[in-house]
């Protein structure tokens, strides 16, 4: 199982899947975008193996690049992980109050941000391509599990994931509209002038919103690897077809 760990400790585990020439459909997670979706259970269930647990415990969004949120409860147990038809629909992101589940999110170029909070035992996941961005998702959730669910913003921790490098993500002015309407995003975009394009740091607008809402960088982490450029990136920019990486949490007991 080709699996890059971001922490793995007595309470908590997470990490982001990674693409393999030796394993099925090279590792892909994703049953919305393969040939063979048997082999795309068996690649999960290997994962479950991996994280000493089992696909039941699950959870997986139909996710629709929106700025919609779930909170996850025991009976969600599995939703999505067998089947598409199943999955949390229109959601990007969940979190959870519950241990032993898995919680997860599809990327491919899109930026996952993983996180915890250790004294209310929250865990959860975000997926947030450009269109979650510009609609400010993960700023929409850490203000509602600040002011909702009393997490202490001081007391988060964030795992931002890899993504879609600035040098790749080329944009006309019409995206590049969307996050100049942000007001803070400016910092975190290139005009490359021979090309007439503008480039977009996702990942750094991602971290914005974290601070927006009232979270510190020296709580956050990067993996600032590029899915394009990096053999064991699935892009979706260089390839429509391509497989995707799967982001996961889960709190031990």
């Amino acid at each position: 199982m080709n699996t890059h760990f971001f922490f793995r400790n007595e309470h908590f585990v997470s990490g982001m899947t990674l693409k393999s020439e030796t394993a099925f459909e090279q590792n892909n997670m994703a049953l919305h975008t393969c040939d063979n979706p048997s082999k795309i259970i068996g690649n999960r269930k290997n994962l479950a193996i991996t994280l000493d647990t089992q696909l039941e415990n699950f959870v997986c969004a139909n996710q629709t690049h929106s700025a919609n949120f779930y909170r996850v409860t025991a009976e969600d147990k599995g939703c999505g992980a067998f089947s598409m038809e199943t999955a949390i629909p229109n959601t990007d992101a969940l979190y959870t109050f519950e241990p032993n589940i898995v919680l997860c999110c599809f990327t491919a170029d899109c930026v996952p941000v993983i996180f915890y909070h250790e004294k209310r035992n929250v865990i959860g996941v975000i997926h947030s391509g450009w269109q979650g961005t510009v609609k400010q998702i993960t700023r929409k959730l850490f203000h509602h599990l600040i002011t909702e669910e009393k997490c202490e913003p001081n007391e988060f921790y964030i795992q931002i994931g890899s993504a879609l490098c600035q040098e790749k993500f080329e944009v006309d002015e019409d995206v590049y509209e969307k996050f100049h309407e942000l007001g803070y995003a400016e910092s975190c975009i290139h005009y490359n002038e021979a090309t007439k394009k503008y480039h977009i740091d996702n990942q750094k607008t991602v971290i914005k919103q974290c601070e927006l809402a009232g979270i510190s960088q020296d709580q956050m982490k990067v993996d600032t690897t590029c899915t394009f450029l990096n053999t064991e990136g699935f892009s979706y920019r260089e390839d429509k077809r391509t497989g995707r990486h799967l982001s996961f949490i889960m709190r031990k007991k």
